[in-house]
This record gives structure tokens, sequence and C-alpha cells, in this order.
């Protein structure tokens, strides 16, 4: 039961994140604009991620050279049967983009979210990723925006009321 452990396609392995694999992250990070502290922080996370049965953090391993990463984790819903998976991060690198990586990465968080029960898939991007949004949109995800509105709020922020 569950998403399979590998994917290959031309050199290419999608696999599950492992803590060595953090060095390699932090530079995918690093490239959509989220520098890291060090990898000892991202290996956590990884571990973090690969002990949660709902989660899971596949690269995309070319002979060693990390080209890219997804992470996804299921939710059950609440007001309804079923569950739906989100695509927590899709990175893929710069010199490797539009080479297939982002389609079999997501093509294994879809696998994953549907071995535990997803009807639906959510991603949610930045309004400056247009090339995002047209990937997504390629794959068959419906732009929501206008729709619905996403809010935030920094939990660790002691200067809410």
């Amino acid at each position: 039961m569950g998403a399979p452990q590998t994917l290959t396609g031309e050199g290419m392995q999608i696999r599950l994140a492992r803590t060595t694999d953090a060095a390699a992250i932090n530079e995918l990070l690093h490239q959509l604009g989220y520098p890291q502290v060090g990898a000892a922080t991202t290996a956590i996370r990884i571990k973090t991620w690969g002990d949660d049965l709902s989660s899971a953090a596949y690269v995309a391993d070319a002979d060693g050279d990390i080209l890219g990463l997804v992470a996804v984790h299921v939710c059950p819903f609440f007001e309804r049967t079923g569950s739906w998976g989100r695509i927590v991060a899709l990175i893929v690198d710069d010199q490797a983009r539009g080479e297939g990586v982002g389609g079999q990465l997501v093509t294994a968080a879809e696998s994953f979210a549907t071995s535990r029960g997803c009807v639906r898939m959510e991603v949610t991007s930045g309004d400056h990723r247009r090339g995002a949004h047209e990937f997504y949109r390629r794959r068959g995800y419906l732009d929501q925006a206008g729709r619905s509105s996403r809010f935030l709020c920094d939990l660790d922020d002691t200067t809410r009321s």
C-alpha cells in the first residue's frame, strides 16, 4: 500500500528524499528564493517528513545530482468523506526546467496522495510565478483566484492582538 518508492525515466529516478540530500535541497530552496540556515536543519525536516505517514518528500535524482523536489501532505476533509493532498513545495533546478522533471515530481506527489485516499490535490503559487501557474494549468489544476482567499497568521508573532 502506498506510492511507488521510485519512478524512473531517461537516467533520472524519482525517489524519497534522504537526509543526505539536505545540501542539494538547500541549493534548490535558495534558487527559489528561500535561503536556508544549514544542511543539518534541512536534514531534520527531511527526517520529520519521512517519519510522518501523511507526508512525503521526493527528489529527482540524476546519477546523484538532485534536479528537483516535491513535498506533499495529506489532510482529511472535515466536511465530507475523503482526503485532499497538498503540494507544499515543488522546486526544479534552474538548469533542468522544461525537461519534464516537474511533471514527474507532481506525478509522484499525486500517486502518494491517491494511495492515501485523496480525491483532490491543491497547490498554491506566488502571484509572480507565472510560469509555474501555466505548468499547473497544463496538468489540469484549476486556478481558484477570485473564488477563494488565502489568509495567514504567524503564531509566533507576539505583536498580534
